[in-house]
């Protein structure tokens, strides 16, 4: 049975609406193995929706505006990329998507991958204690957590939550062998 937390926000794909959608499959290289590819990944991200925001010689803070879309858009990316690689079961015939739609006021990423139920049980075990807390308190005890552990679940989450104002929505779908395939969004204002 599909399960939603938070609100999904349907993706448009239209005259007016800028989109970038990129896929990983696993091939050569294990996916788990690809880490510098994600940041990679993460700053063309960040650079492509730079271009939508322009420099203006006589406004410097259009050079601030931009390094701190980019710099918001790489991190949210790269974080969602890593959580899909560290987690993705090769088992679901399916690859690893990201799609960035920069909208009229609010840039949208959405990343699907498959996983194991194992992981997914306990990828919702932090959804439902995260609807359930307080953002600042949670991060403030996962980085007391990590501190004492070699664990660093849910700080990214925490981050986007925390510095970029993210609204975070997730829709878990059964899929073949007993797997799931996982939608993480993260919608930030502009």
């Amino acid at each position: 049975m599909t399960q939603d937390f938070g609100k999904l926000k349907d993706l448009h794909h239209a005259t007016g609406t800028e989109s970038l959608n990129l896929s990983f499959w696993p091939g050569y290289v294990p996916l788990q193995q690809r880490w510098r590819n994600n940041g990679l990944s993460a700053d063309f991200l960040g650079d492509y929706v730079t271009t939508f925001f322009p420099l203006d010689d006589e406004d410097p803070s259009t050079r601030n505006r931009q390094a701190e879309i980019r710099g918001a858009v790489s991190y949210i990316a790269n974080e969602l990329l890593e959580n899909a690689m560290k987690f993705h079961d090769t088992s679901v015939s399916e690859p690893i998507n990201i799609s960035l739609s920069l909208e009229q006021d609010c840039i949208v990423f959405q990343e699907s991958n498959g996983a194991s139920a194992e992981s997914t049980e306990r990828y919702r075990q932090f959804i439902e204690k995260l609807s359930e807390s307080d953002p600042g308190e949670l991060y403030l005890q996962q980085l007391e957590e990590n501190a004492l552990t070699d664990s660093s679940a849910g700080l990214g989450y925490l981050t986007m939550i925390n510095d970029y104002a993210a609204e975070l929505a997730w829709r878990f779908e059964p899929a073949d062998n007993g797997s799931f395939r996982v939608i993480s969004q993260v919608t930030i204002k502009l």
